[in-house]
């Protein structure tokens, strides 16, 4: 049976020291400051950007919701990130998706300065990752290696396959992974025969948004999973893109839905702003 890897629990851990590092830079009258810009109110949204101000008064950090009107036009929506990036009091900026179709995402993402990208998204963050550069991480793919870390298992030598090759959880959790000299094999909704390649992963990151995507006859005995994906059943149940209940049987270590990867992507997020306020302080 599997050893649950405790998202809620490692977060706790992750938030409980950056108290304590914005604290010192605190005393040197710096307040690490996050600014999240949402458009319109879309309920998960709504429910995501109140987590992370949590997050974000538990650590001592300040935070700031900028709320705009789902109409708002381009030209508009790039005066607000340009005046965030020309702030200094502002050190991390982060867009809450989705956005409107008009506002196309690829573009948004470029405007923010890169040296205040907490989400890790820009170009420059991306290919800074890419040569294995110091950048930042996005934060769900950061939150990834901290939960397979947190189990004591070695990254090194083992094959990790990732389901899911979007640029914000599977792509750079894929570089992650490779990063941390895993073998990689990455799957799409193209893939032909998907249990082929689960049944031989060592390391199991899935991000797609299909219940019970993986299940317990995909994977072999002793596999690590890490369950990104989050569904709402009609029923109200939150799921997540693993079998759980039969799954759970076979692998060794597992994340909970909700509970697991949810929680390191908001404790991340933060990190990644106080690393900011450091870097824009010249203090690191």
């Amino acid at each position: 049976m599997a050893k649950k890897i405790d998202g809620k629990a490692l977060s706790r851990k992750v938030l409980a020291e950056l108290k304590e590092e914005t604290e010192k830079l605190m005393e040197k009258g710096i307040t690490p400051r996050l600014a999240v810009v949402q458009v319109g109110h879309d309920p998960a949204s709504d429910i995501y950007v109140k987590m992370k101000g949590m997050a974000c008064k538990r650590v001592g950090i300040a935070s700031e919701n900028i709320n705009l009107d789902e109409k708002i036009s381009y030209e508009e929506f790039k005066k607000v990130i340009d005046d965030l990036n020309i702030n200094d009091s502002v050190h991390g900026i982060m867009i809450q998706l989705p956005l409107p179709d008009h506002l196309k995402k690829k573009r948004i993402m470029e405007m923010i300065s890169k040296d205040k990208d907490v989400d890790g998204f820009h170009p420059y963050n991306h290919g800074k990752n890419l040569l294995k550069e110091p950048a930042f991480i996005p934060a769900t793919a950061k939150g990834i290696i901290d939960l397979i870390e947190s189990t004591g298992e070695k990254i090194e030598g083992k094959h990790a396959v990732c389901i899911g090759t979007s640029s914000i959880v599977g792509k750079p959790a894929a570089l992650m992974l490779l990063n941390k000299h895993a073998t990689i094999t990455m799957c799409n909704k193209y893939t032909v025969d998907l249990a082929h390649y689960t049944k031989q992963a060592d390391i199991i990151v899935v991000a797609v948004g299909k219940p019970n995507l993986i299940t317990a006859d995909m994977v072999k005995e002793g596999v690590i999973i890490i369950d990104v994906g989050i569904t709402r059943l009609e029923d109200g149940r939150i799921v997540g893109d693993v079998d759980y209940e039969n799954v759970s049987k076979k692998a060794s270590w597992i994340t909970p839905v909700p509970g697991g990867a949810g929680p390191m992507t908001i404790a991340c997020l933060v990190e990644n702003t106080v690393t900011a306020a450091k870097k824009l302080n010249n203090l690191e």
